[in-house]
């Protein structure tokens, strides 16, 4: 017995000692975070360039020349290798065989021809077929990722790529090249006055350092899109305008990837592509990197779309109707894919809306700065010869010449609307700092604002009933602003199918004294921009947020009525956030601070939520399937999903059926390889808040992941949370407080996380 009492001690012994140990470890390991960009970095707020016109201009981002200095010896230079058949292995085929200038430097072909091939641009005919479209090389200097799947990130080492592939130029050992090159005097000199003297001047790398200096001077700029946008009113036809509109709007959101001022993105989308008859599957992407998706291809730019047709990474629609056929279907869901990008849910054109949108894109066609072709290189072999492109003709006769027309100065004058006027035309005769006043009655139209310092105002009626602008469930948005300094007020704005009021990529946002109601994806949409107040408004019935700041910066929503809508009030992606004074019903959820990924702002931080009404917020979810929004369980009150560094406090939180308040990672809604953010909510603080019947019926989706509704939810993901709630029903039972050393907080947090572990 003596034996088995002292084994029994020393077994405890060795498990208290055991537990003692795994407490340390706990207590000093340290809690993995997420890896944040600097403030430089945030993405969020207004794009818009000041001073300007309108709020359309956009800088164009720098150029990095990767350490190699343009200088006009090396961009001579480059320009002579690029039309130079020296540097393929049978001296026949130039960079500017299939990236040839008169094509937008493609190539016409809906896949490029590489080795034995003939000809140049669309006469290119026989040697090996390639697989993909040959990509334009307008502004390439804007991007860091370079072909259809990013797989190189500068110039440089893109131009060596097809110098090298056995299929394309097929030089394979470049020494052979270097000595050809170096027995041409003409080119000995050319490369020392570009790189010094000596023998080293000609050399593999400083070939392709020549010709990434070239191609960084294709700079389109200077499109009537861009006069447009400086202030040019004449710069745009009325079916482009018309175009920019249906461009920008939430209907069709080519904006959304196709970001001004580039109209390019070095993100990778999966669009859901067809297969090109014929052709393997292209995983894109995802054959570069092991993160990477099947079928995600690079956002192409859309400057000189007209010159370079064929369209998609492999050439399958020859034309732009039939691109944006294939996106009004919904992408590749019309061809049994699943997983396409969610920005992509369809929509319905006119013929009339087609054509205008096709106008728009002509109108981003700029060749002012395209080079001269060489009559002769070098080498003395064949340059690749003028061809003309149809295209031009077309862009020609539907693009309006540079007029040197400007905006209307204005003058701070009151511009009323008349009885027999529409608001766009009193819109039209504006100048930056006129104000605009709609008498009391009903308007069946789509308002497009593109000046600065516009104010526009509802003149209610002796009742006080406001001026209605009514889509009548046909219309896609009420008003759309790109300028700014823009204020909106007194309106009623009603039965449209896609937005309220959208306000995108400016500086200063007004809006008050709205009504929205069924408005389809957002009731007051500011998107992009700095410094913007919504206040003493009431929005219903919108599909994804009532009131939505998205990639914003210093936002204030205060004193709002949001009900009927699947998110009341959402602020996403969006900086320095002030959310106070309004009374959130009847949502699906009631106020959201959210983190999503795969957009420009890559935080969402520095929130704080207080004195807010939150109640009732059971609304089934009638958000369209596949989007963020429609991820919301119903029965939320205020949701913080991977959002850092908010407050909230002296809120009435009552009769949300699945939870008061909720404090989620990004990770249990979304697949990790969405993921490009930092997905966990870091620094919450959660106090002073007046909590009762939460969590009575909690929603499936939370149910199913084990967890009980409750006042407070947390799953237990990022840093620093702390929840000085005492009174409140909280899951999991223990969670940290302010009171808490961090020394307690690390034990808790490892703790848990080994327990889910084990849990699975």
């Amino acid at each position: 017995m003596k034996n088995v009492r002292t084994w029994g001690l020393r077994l405890f012994g060795g498990l208290v000692l055991l537990l003692a140990l795994l407490l340390v470890v706990a207590a000093v390991k340290p809690i993995p975070k997420d890896q944040h960009p600097g403030p430089e970095a945030y993405g969020a707020g207004s794009v818009s360039v000041q001073p300007s016109n309108t709020g359309l201009e956009r800088a164009f981002p720098a150029i990095n020349d990767m350490g190699n200095s343009t200088t006009p010896e090396k961009i001579e230079l480059g320009r002579l290798l690029f039309y130079d058949p020296i540097l393929s292995a049978e001296n026949d085929m130039a960079c500017a065989s299939c990236h040839h200038p008169d094509y937008g430097f493609a190539d016409g072909l809906s896949q490029a021809l590489g080795r034995g091939a003939g000809g140049v641009g669309p006469e290119r005919a026989g040697g090996v077929s390639l697989t993909r479209n040959t990509p334009s090389l307008w502004n390439v200097a804007y991007s860091s990722a370079l072909f259809w799947d990013g797989r190189v990130d500068s110039l440089e080492y893109q131009a060596i790529v097809p110098i090298n592939h056995a299929d394309e130029m097929a030089v394979g050992n470049t020494e052979e090249l270097v000595s050809e090159l170096r027995a041409i005097p003409e080119y000995v000199t050319l490369f020392e006055a570009a790189f010094g003297s000596g023998e080293a001047a000609i050399s593999s790398e400083n070939i392709v350092r020549a010709i990434a200096a070239f191609e960084r001077t294709l700079l389109s700029q200077d499109s009537p899109f861009d006069r447009y946008a400086a202030g040019d009113p004449d710069a745009l036809t009325p079916p482009q305008r018309r175009g920019l509109t249906l461009f920008r709007s939430a209907a069709l959101r080519c904006f959304e990837c196709h970001e001004t001022p580039t109209f390019a993105s070095d993100t990778f989308r999966i669009v859901g592509v067809p297969d090109f008859p014929g052709l393997p599957h292209d995983a894109g992407r995802a054959a570069v990197v092991a993160s990477g998706d099947d079928g995600a291809f690079k956002v192409p730019t859309l400057r000189n779309i007209a010159l370079t047709a064929p369209y998609m990474h492999n050439g399958v629609f020859t034309t732009l109707e039939e691109v944006i056929a294939f996106y009004s279907d919904g992408g590749g869901r019309a061809h049994g894919q699943e997983n396409v990008d969610p920005f992509l849910q369809g929509f319905e054109l006119t013929d009339q809306e087609t054509q205008d949108l096709i106008a728009f894109m002509y109108a981003l066609t700029d060749e002012s700065q395209l080079p001269d072709t060489p009559e002769t290189v070098p080498s003395g072999l064949p340059v690749a010869h003028r061809i003309v492109n149809e295209a031009r003709n077309l862009v020609a006769d539907i693009n309006r010449a540079p007029g040197g027309g400007s905006t209307n100065p204005g003058s701070g004058q009151t511009l009323t609307v008349g009885p027999n006027q529409t608001i766009q035309e009193v819109v039209d005769l504006a100048g930056p700092g006129d104000t605009i006043l709609i008498p009391y009655g009903t308007y069946n139209e789509r308002v497009v604002v593109d000046l600065n310092d516009i104010t526009i105002l509802g003149v209610p009626n002796a009742a006080g009933d406001l001026p209605v602008l009514d889509g009548e469930g046909v219309l896609t948005e009420a008003v759309i602003s790109s300028g700014n300094n823009f204020e909106i007020g007194y309106l009623y704005v009603r039965n449209y199918t896609d937005n309220g009021v959208i306000v995108e990529g400016v500086t200063g946002v007004y809006m008050h004294h709205m009504v929205a109601e069924n408005t389809g994806t957002y009731g007051l949409y500011p998107v992009k921009a700095t410094d913007v107040l919504i206040e003493d408004s009431v929005v219903s019935g919108a599909n994804d947020a009532g009131i939505y700041a998205g990639q914003s910066l210093n936002v204030v929503v205060r004193n709002n009525e949001v009900f009927d809508n699947v998110l009341g009030i959402e602020l996403e992606n969006t900086v320095n956030g002030e959310v106070y004074g309004n009374h959130a019903h009847d949502n699906t959820n009631g106020i959201l601070i959210v983190l999503l990924p795969q957009l420009t702002s890559k935080v969402s931080k520095l929130t704080i939520i207080y004195d807010n009404l939150v109640e009732n917020n059971n609304h089934d979810n009638f958000a369209e399937a596949n989007t963020a929004a429609s991820k919301m369980p119903p029965g939320s009150g205020i949701a913080l999903v991977a959002a850092d560094e908010v407050e909230v406090y002296g809120n009435t939180i009552t009769g949300n059926r699945t939870a008061g308040v909720g404090i989620f990672s990004l990770t249990i809604a979304f697949d990790p390889n969405e993921i490009d953010i930092g997905p966990t909510p870091e620094n919450i603080h959660i106090h002073d808040n007046s909590f009762s019947n939460n969590g009575y019926d909690a929603d499936e989706f939370v149910t199913s992941l084990g967890i009980p509704g409750a006042d407070i939810l947390w799953d237990v993901s990022g840093f620093g949370i702390r929840i000085d709630q005492p009174e409140a029903e909280i899951f999991p039972p223990a969670v940290p407080s302010s009171a808490w050393p961090d020394v307690a907080y690390n034990i808790f947090w490892n703790v848990m996380n080994w327990l889910i572990g084990l849990m699975g």
